[in-house]
């Protein structure tokens, strides 16, 4: 089923109060997630692919010891959509 795009941006506007950002170079979000160590980041990103995995939504990101960067968009809409909003409130409520 194909998930339509985002039309009310307005969404974004609490996502971007939080750390998010727009990709300048796509229709994406993105944010930088830093942990005191590798385990909280990895921690982190086990609870987010669970949600990830049960939404049928998945991230683009990637992990180095502490850091976790993190861009959110629909492959499918190219573009975001509402899943993106939902994939990034549920990330930053599990810090």
């Amino acid at each position: 089923m194909k998930v339509p795009k985002l039309t009310d941006r307005s969404a974004l506007e609490p996502l971007l109060n939080n750390g998010w950002a727009l990709d300048t170079g796509r229709d994406a979000i993105t944010k930088t997630y830093i942990f005191r160590n590798f385990i909280e980041a990895f921690g982190f990103m086990t609870r987010a692919a669970l949600w990830a995995e049960k939404w049928d939504h998945h991230p683009e990101w990637s992990n180095v010891y502490k850091t976790v960067d993190v861009t959110l968009t629909t492959h499918d809409a190219d573009g975001l959509t509402e899943l993106d909003i939902k994939l990034a409130r549920k990330m930053d409520s599990l810090i």
